[in-house]
């Protein structure tokens, strides 16, 4: 899952795009169908028709411009979106598909690029894909491989050539990496760095350095988030657990102490309990400190608007002061505490991860397009004139209307079943679907949104994401599947875990 926040800025640019298209209904299927094959075959041909209007338009660029049949270089013209796509693809076994993105990894050379490089998405995106695809296909999905041995074993070589040109942003004083990389001269201007970029990195670099047995891969990453795991000054952790956003690179320290399970910050919290479940013995204390957090978490942060208080939600923090506010982003984590009520054998935890993913769910059922929005607040001090009958009904009002096909809300819906089976959660998660294949849907393949509010969207933003791939669909599809081996509580057993883009990994050790 995408962790990082849509900035203002951000919204202003795409606003300047904005597109008015037709919505494209699904061809071939009933909207009511309630039989999980038919819906998964609805998943499918969305996942093709997006890629073919990708591959068509934009390969082997990043991403589709789906309004305007263009592409643009948004994560060093790699092809982000073919990457993202391959896991996704392998689990919907489109051999085709498969086939085309094997090839085109081979031919990737991650020394060149003529922009600045994340380490964050590009660990989470280029390298988890790489790597989930290598767990897949050497495991449950052998039978793809076909004449593709050279081409999957390349991928492990691909995410070791690439962890090799990453590595150098752990050279620092602490340990702490860089995220804003300029590898054409190894060199960052960055001085401080985020709880989520330093601590979205150690699931991938381990299961790199297990694969391909150099340790160095796994160490550089634990260096860096060992100062999030005991962090410093102890002002910036204002309840156990639950720490600030920004890190000095060069000391260590904290340089404040507000944040919450919102863009910025949240995946830190999601990898302390997937981190376990990859490792439970080299990763207890991360496990140790994601129980803090989400006591924590209940215990200080749980908020149920005046209006709606069947509603639950997570606020933010600015040191001990709630604040009312919330993220399409963070509606990963009912699906968080959901996994960690799982895998601890903790009831209230499962719980509490359904209340806070039917919060979640109100946000899309509320809206005249059934599709959530990218935040929303619920102070009722700071109602904005002309919505205090929404708030009044819904429970929060939105400040922030787009919708950049985001896969959260569907992500913890997945999750939510897994744990108990209860149909609706597939029904919300059709619902959610078809929302947006007839409201983001283009004739080349799925457009971001103005204003979730409006029955149309209020036009398209013409941008098709990788993420869409790798987490909108795969969410979508998977949760219509039975039991598979790579499935989260797979007969109460995770043998893979998912990053949080969305790609699973292969489980070290015994799985739990």
């Amino acid at each position: 899952m995408v962790r990082m926040k849509f900035t203002t800025t951000a919204a202003t640019a795409l606003l300047a795009t904005v597109t008015v298209a037709t919505p494209i209904e699904p061809r071939w299927i009933s909207n009511t169908t309630t039989d999980a094959g038919e819906r998964a075959a609805a998943v499918i041909e969305a996942f093709q028709h997006a890629w073919q209007g990708y591959y068509t338009y934009a390969f082997p660029h990043d991403s589709l411009l789906p309004d305007t049949d263009g592409y643009q270089d948004d994560r060093n013209g790699w092809g982000a979106s073919a990457v993202d796509a391959l896991s996704t693809a392998v689990i919907m076994q489109q051999q085709t598909i498969v086939n085309q993105i094997l090839d085109h990894i081979v031919t990737i050379d991650y020394s060149q690029t003529a922009t600045q490089v994340s380490l964050f998405e590009t660990t989470i995106r280029y390298l988890g894909g790489m790597l989930s695809g290598y767990d897949l296909l050497n495991g449950p999905y052998q039978n793809l491989i076909g004449s593709k041995t050279a081409e999957v074993q390349a991928l492990l070589n691909q995410a070791e050539n690439l962890a090799n040109v990453l590595k150098f942003a752990f050279n620092t004083t602490t340990g702490i990496p860089y995220n804003d990389l300029n590898i054409n001269n190894d060199t960052s201007p960055d001085e401080t760095n985020g709880l989520a970029t330093i601590g979205t990195l150690v699931l991938e670099w381990t299961r790199l350095a297990d694969l391909t047995g150099n340790k160095t891969y796994s160490d550089l990453a634990r260096k860096g988030e060992s100062y999030l795991l005991n962090p410093k000054p102890t002002y910036n952790e204002p309840w156990p657990g639950l720490v600030g956003t920004n890190v000095d690179i060069n000391t260590g320290l904290f340089v404040d102490a507000s944040g919450g399970w919102v863009g910025g910050d949240d995946s830190f919290y999601e990898y302390l309990i997937k981190t376990y479940v990859y490792d439970t013995k080299r990763f207890s204390t991360y496990k140790d400190r994601w129980v803090k957090a989400a006591e924590s978490t209940i215990t200080y942060l749980t908020s149920h608007p005046d209006s709606r208080p069947d509603l639950t939600y997570i606020a933010a923090f600015n040191n001990k002061t709630q604040v009312l506010v919330s993220e399409h982003l963070a509606c990963f984590a009912g699906g968080n505490f959901i996994l960690g009520g799982l895998v601890l054998n903790n009831q209230t935890w499962i719980d509490y991860g359904l209340a806070v993913t039917e919060g979640c769910y109100n946000t899309y059922n509320s809206t005249a397009s059934k599709i959530g929005p990218e935040e929303f607040a619920w102070d009722p001090t700071q109602v904005p004139e002309g919505s205090a009958e929404f708030y009044n009904e819904h429970g929060f009002y939105i400040t922030s209307p787009y919708y950049i096909l985001r896969p959260e809300v569907i992500e913890s819906y997945y999750y939510a079943y897994r744990a108990t089976k209860d149909q609706k959660y597939r029904d919300w998660a059709w619902e959610a679907f078809v929302a947006i294949n007839n409201t983001c849907r283009t004739p080349s393949g799925f457009s971001e949104l103005a204003n979730v509010n409006d029955y149309d969207g209020g036009g398209q933003l013409n941008n098709q994401d990788t993420f869409f791939f790798a987490e909108v669909l795969k969410y979508s599809y998977i949760i219509f599947l039975d039991d598979e081996e790579w499935q989260v509580n797979d007969a109460g057993v995770n043998n893979f875990v998912f990053n949080t883009e969305g790609h699973p990994l292969k489980v070290s050790g015994t799985p739990i």
